[in-house]
């Protein structure tokens, strides 16, 4: 089977690994080791942000942004369904009710206009998602914060290296969260990122990922223990050097592959411009003309000729139980008809070309 993401670690990031165990510290009171310092550092130089505090998990991650905005209860935050539960938990999590708003089915991101649609008087939070990879549309979403006065907190947690007009996704975010899980363009196993150029902020969420600590034992406010581990930040710089050459794989793929499928005219493919620039992290085509039971039958078929074929997101967050009950009904047109008709392919950099001909060619055979 090939892979839909796999994790690609070497005998650098066991070397790395192994001096950790061995000098130590394995990990930091207030979660600033040497590891983790220096993992930040560098990674805030990578995501042009000043500011850049290293978390256990992207969820972590998010938590910890949208609770630095000093969201209360019935505080209202605006974000896509079409996306990872996790983007919502946070928004519980910290107290804050979400607002699901459609997305637009040519990117899969949140609709600037939809958004629009949605603000009231109590919305604290804009919360795009970078999904699969692709910047979601920041200049429009900035207008609207600006205008209504409300943060945006950014999702990039697939969008390592992606770029939006020339600059790193997140630079016009208040806050832009990162995943490190396994799947992810890089990873540290589990583990997170929050890069901001918001000083006052990254003070807040620099206390509270340690118990509300600025200093041992001396909590200032309530806080949590999304510490990153001196051995997940020595993984994690390692990988982060070798990124641009994921990277570079990634969109070899994903240019040959689309290269190939363009033959066939039911499939609508991804797509880059000048000034949206994908991580590659996952990608994602829609079957024109289609119905839910036709894609999962494909995928089926793919995934029997040895096809990591897989499909992300199949049940959007306000069809889940949990959030219908207590969040209200839904009707998000766009996001229910994307849900049924999309499917991603394999472009991680272990994939072969050989294997994209592959990929493409059966594919194709099946529609």
């Amino acid at each position: 089977m090939i892979p839909i993401n796999l994790p690609i670690l070497g005998q650098e990031e066991i070397d790395a690994v192994t001096s950790v165990l061995k000098n130590g510290p394995l990990t930091n009171a207030l979660g600033m080791g040497p590891k983790v310092t220096a993992f930040e550092k560098e990674f805030g130089r990578f995501a042009q942000a000043s500011y850049a505090i290293a978390v256990s998990t992207g969820t972590s991650a998010l938590h910890l942004a949208i609770a630095s905005t000093g969201i209360k209860p019935g505080d209202e935050v605006i974000l896509p369904s079409f996306t990872f539960v996790a983007t919502a938990e946070a928004v519980i999590m910290a107290g804050g009710i979400p607002v699901f708003a459609d997305i637009d089915p040519n990117t899969f991101n949140i609709n600037p206009e939809k958004i629009e649609e949605k603000i009231t008087d109590k919305t604290k939070i804009i919360l795009p998602v970078d999904l699969f990879g692709f910047p979601a549309d920041l200049q429009s979403i900035r207008k609207i914060a600006l205008s209504k006065d409300v943060f945006i907190i950014e999702d990039a947690a697939q969008a390592h290296g992606a770029k939006y007009f020339g600059k790193s996704v997140g630079v016009l975010s208040d806050a832009t969260c990162w995943s490190f899980y396994a799947s992810k363009n890089m990873t540290t196993g589990e583990g997170g990122i929050i890069t901001t150029n918001n000083s006052e902020l990254a003070d807040i969420m620099k206390m509270l990922r340690t118990h509300g600590e600025k200093m041992k034992y001396s909590s200032i406010s309530l806080g949590y223990n999304y510490r990153m581990s001196e051995i997940q930040a020595a993984i994690g710089l390692v990988q982060l050097n070798k990124l641009p050459k994921f990277l570079s794989k990634r969109k070899k793929n994903a240019n040959k592959l689309t290269e190939l499928l363009s033959k066939n005219n039911r499939l609508d493919l991804p797509n880059e411009s000048e000034n949206m620039i994908s991580s590659w992290n996952l990608y994602t085509i829609k079957i024109k003309n289609s119905n839910e039971k036709e894609r999962d039958n494909i995928v089926d078929l793919l995934r029997k000729k040895g096809i990591g074929a897989t499909v992300y997101y199949v049940n959007p967050i306000h069809l889940m139980p949990y959030y219908r009950t207590n969040f209200g009904i839904y009707h998000l047109p766009e996001t229910e008809n994307i849900a049924k008709s999309v499917f991603s392919l394999p472009i991680h950099p272990k994939v072969t070309e050989s294997q994209i001909e592959y990929i493409a060619q059966t594919l194709i055979k099946i529609l």
